[in-house]
Order: C-alpha cells, then sequence, then structure tokens
C-alpha cells in the first residue's frame, strides 16, 4: 500500500500546484468569473472576456473543463450550440479568484503608488 501525501502547494511536485496554476492564470480567473454569472456561448464569452484570443479560450476551457470546473454542453441542432457554464466545484473556485480579482480593483491605486515609489527610490540610487 502506497502513503499519499497530504497536498501542500509549497513542496515542489505537489499536484495541487497545477490546479492553482489553471485557475489562477490570467484567462481561467477572467473565464471562470464570467461563468460564474451565466452559462455562456464560445463566441458570447470570448466577446465578455476581453483580449482573449480564440485558441486561448478554448485552450483554457478545456483546461477547466479536463479539471473538473467547466461543463461543456453541446447541442445536436443546426447551427451547432455549445455552451459552457461551471460545475459546483468550479463554482466554489470562480468565487475564490473573483474574490482576488475584485480585490485588486479595489487596491489598484495602491500598487500603482508603490510602483511609483519604488522607480523614485531607485532612479535616486543609481542617478
Amino acid at each position: 500500500m502506497s502513503v499519499s501525501k497530504v497536498p501542500d502547494v509549497n513542496r515542489q511536485m505537489c499536484p495541487s500546484r497545477l490546479v492553482l496554476e489553471h485557475v489562477t492564470s490570467r484567462w481561467g480567473v477572467l473565464v471562470l468569473a464570467a461563468l460564474l454569472e451565466r452559462s455562456y456561448r464560445f463566441s458570447e464569452l470570448r466577446r465578455e472576456v476581453g483580449g482573449v484570443s480564440e485558441k486561448m479560450l478554448a485552450q483554457t476551457l478545456q483546461t477547466l473543463e479536463r479539471d473538473g470546473f467547466v461543463h461543456r454542453d453541446a447541442k445536436l441542432v443546426i447551427p451547432p450550440r455549445v455552451d459552457y457554464t461551471l460545475t459546483e466545484l468550479g463554482k466554489e473556485a470562480a468565487e475564490q479568484v473573483w474574490g482576488l480579482a475584485r480585490w485588486t480593483e479595489r487596491r489598484v491605486d495602491a500598487v500603482h503608488a508603490a510602483r511609483e515609489s519604488y522607480d523614485a527610490r531607485k532612479q535616486d540610487q543609481s542617478g
């Protein structure tokens, strides 16, 4: 019998790192957040998540579907229709990353001020 280790994201080979990477990637966060609102068709989701290429959206959705966060519902109609929704696991993940996304919106001014202060200090040190 093999002994499995408790997941620890700080451990180099912990499988939770890959899951964390998927849900916190730039497009992963934005796709999860959008789907938290409602289900979307591919083209609608691409418009909602500004700046994502068709290829990146397809890859992100496939990854999130494989991880169990997104459900892909392909309807056999003409023209074909595919809807994407969150699974229960996906809703849980989306709520977590959406909180972080909202926090960044609220604190972006503080981050810009910190950057300006840092850059000014670096400029003074080098010149």
